[in-house]
């Protein structure tokens, strides 16, 4: 053989070494291996009939004489911030941090009656609406849509999407981090409620939530006794900036909840003077153990009474 043609027979006979499956078996064609069949779709619960006019008026009366007096009778909430809405017109995005299945309550009970009235709850709809009656119960009680974490299927085969229930004039709680923090401490913001704002041409309020996991940490069906402290706090409505994208927008809207949150342990100037930075990744390796996230996430909140010059 000519030592052309070894060189040309070379490239071969190495693409064949690569790509051969050594100590393994063959790959088994296509037609031969066993029938799957494709995943089901996933199931679509319609919440059209919340929204109905008699179902807003049972909702409404089930959170006023049984939710908010059920939910201030086992924490005792400190609300502040709320003439960030007077004169306000939504809709708007509601966007708070995410520790508890107290906070959406808490939302709700916190915010007055037109305003609670108006407002819907973005629901993981692989978690509240895989069962029927958990399904129905909380888009009874608490107007959930269902939202894809994924952003498979499910989102886009909802007739009512968030972007839909916006132009309708409803308004919306998103919580941008997808699901409750496992310590307490928040986590990165996905930019689903940054995109919809855009979209829609909504402001987003922001809300800072403290001491929820204290009273109700993740894996607790009901919350702690005593009647822990908890502290809702809202925030100056915010909008995109000119050329803004969602990623960026996003990391403003980070930026001033870990800002209300420090606002309502110091005070509003401390809260200013502080660096804004963005919220910390938890892959980071510096980033501390779980138990000090879970020992500084259940922090009591101090009792109501503290006064400041800029209250």
């Amino acid at each position: 053989m000519s030592r052309r043609a070894s060189r040309a027979g070379l490239p071969t006979v190495r693409g064949l070494a690569r790509g051969w499956r050594w100590g393994s078996r063959p790959l088994v064609p296509a037609s031969a291996e066993p029938y799957r069949p494709l995943p089901a779709p996933p199931r679509e619960f319609s919440t059209e009939w919340a929204r109905t006019p008699a179902v807003r008026s049972l909702r409404a009366l089930a959170q006023s004489a049984a939710l908010k007096p059920l939910i201030w009778s086992e924490v005792s909430p400190t609300v502040s911030g709320l003439d960030h809405l007077t004169g306000l017109r939504g809709p708007v995005i509601f966007a708070a941090n995410h520790s508890s299945h107290l906070d959406a309550p808490l939302v709700l009970c916190s915010l007055p009656p037109a305003w609670r009235h108006q407002t819907l709850v973005a629901a993981a709809a692989d978690y509240f609406f895989d069962d029927w009656w958990r399904a129905f119960g909380t888009a009874l009680v608490f107007g959930t849509v269902p939202l894809d974490r994924t952003g498979g299927a499910t989102a886009a085969a909802s007739p009512a999407t968030p972007h839909t229930l916006l132009t309708e004039g409803w308004s919306l709680l998103f919580f941008p981090e997808g699901t409750r923090a496992p310590d307490g401490q928040m986590a990165g913001f996905k930019t689903g409620a940054a995109r919809m704002a855009l979209a829609a041409g909504v402001p987003i309020v922001p809300i800072g939530i403290r001491g929820s996991f204290a009273a109700m940490p993740r894996g607790r069906s009901w919350p702690v006794s005593g009647r822990p402290q908890v502290s809702v706090r809202y925030g100056a409505p915010m909008r995109p900036l000119a050329n803004e994208s969602a990623k960026k927008f996003t990391t403003r809207l980070a930026q001033e909840i870990r800002r209300l949150d420090s606002e309502d342990r110091s005070s509003w100037w401390s809260s200013l003077r502080e660096p804004a930075t963005a919220v910390p990744s938890r892959t980071d390796g510096a980033a501390p153990a779980h138990w000090r996230q879970v020992w500084a996430s259940t922090e009591p909140v101090p009792e109501p009474g503290r006064s400041t010059p800029w209250d």
